[in-house]
């Protein structure tokens, strides 16, 4: 079972599992940490609730078409929405999907909002019994001691800010401040999509508590070193669950000519849906995360993490 982050630098590597993904962590970027990535502006200070989710529902639904609209690109060896190529991020050794772990210069410095594995193992489970016996050897699970929503970063991979480590230091100092002020989220899993890049995702509403846009907004003025263009929709939360590297394993009388893989893996994601959709859960954490590693996070790699309470129901 894969060590979990630890307060100091640590390399963990998860069990192997026959798979392979997400470009994995998509951001997962793999996938593993995520979906479709472009880069945003900064978040518009304080939308209302209802413009905030609207937005929310609008880029959802535009996710959940992008399968249709740019077909099953990882299968053709696609890119992931962090520009590497599957290849870049994964290997097979003895019949086992392992992460090709690269070191981060400089290391990325991202806020990400934790979910309790309590949450993490139950949908990890559901998405295992469906995707696992057609993609063994040829999928990557995210490790649920791991599950994450991509929140701001200080330092990313497209617009890198250097920092010593007293300057990591007051940035961690400035980031418990907001956490402070930040209500635990109540959360709905509104959908599970599959990106043309071949990342499994989780797409979730927002129920109470402090708004993820209001989040990235607090975190915006608590970091004014950050990056101006962030990765991520400021609306968006997201956790991903899994990256599938290759081609499905089709019933002997399956005919591969007349086989529709879109058709396929909406089956399969529909049939996720109808068991983890409309899960609830809490998120009370926020961790200020050094990834030594390219996409620590997704394919447990090296970095340091600090965990931040959400403590704005404290006294």
């Amino acid at each position: 079972m894969a060590a979990r982050p630890s307060s100091c630098p640590a390399r963990t590597r998860s069990p192997a599992t026959a798979i392979w993904f997400l470009p994995a962590a998509a951001l997962l970027l793999f996938l593993l940490r995520s979906p479709p990535m472009a880069s945003f502006p900064p978040a518009s200070p304080r939308g209302s609730g209802s413009s905030v989710q609207a937005r929310r529902a609008e880029l959802y639904a535009k996710m959940a078409r992008d399968l249709d609209e740019r077909g099953a690109a990882f299968l053709r060896g696609g890119e992931t929405s962090q520009s590497l190529t599957l290849s870049d991020l994964f290997d097979t050794v003895d019949g086992a999907v392992v992460p090709k772990l690269k070191t981060a210069e400089p290391p990325v410095r991202a806020n990400v909002l934790y979910l309790n594995p309590e949450f993490a193992v139950a949908i990890s489970k559901a998405v295992k019994e469906i995707f696992l016996p057609y993609f063994d050897q040829v999928i990557w699970f995210q490790n649920t001691s791991m599950y994450h929503f991509s929140m701001f970063h200080a330092s990313h991979h497209l617009e890198p800010v250097a920092a010593t480590e007293d300057e990591i230091e007051a940035e961690v100092a400035a980031v418990k401040r907001v956490t402070g002020t930040v209500c635990p989220l109540k959360i709905v899993l509104d959908r599970v999509v599959l990106t043309s890049t071949g990342v499994l995702l989780g797409l979730w509403q927002v129920e109470s508590g402090t708004d993820p846009a209001e989040i990235r907004s607090r975190l915006r003025e608590a970091l004014p070193r950050a990056p101006q263009k962030q990765l991520y929709d400021p609306a968006l939360l997201h956790t991903s669950f899994a990256r599938i590297l290759g081609h499905p394993k089709l019933p002997q009388e399956q005919s591969t000519s007349s086989f529709d893989n879109v058709r396929f893996f909406h089956e399969l994601v529909a049939r996720v849906n109808e068991k983890i959709r409309d899960l609830e859960a809490t998120v009370s954490d926020l961790w200020y995360v050094e990834e030594y590693d390219v996409l620590a996070l997704a394919l447990n790699g090296k970095m340091k993490v600090r965990r931040l309470h959400l403590g704005c129901n404290e006294g």
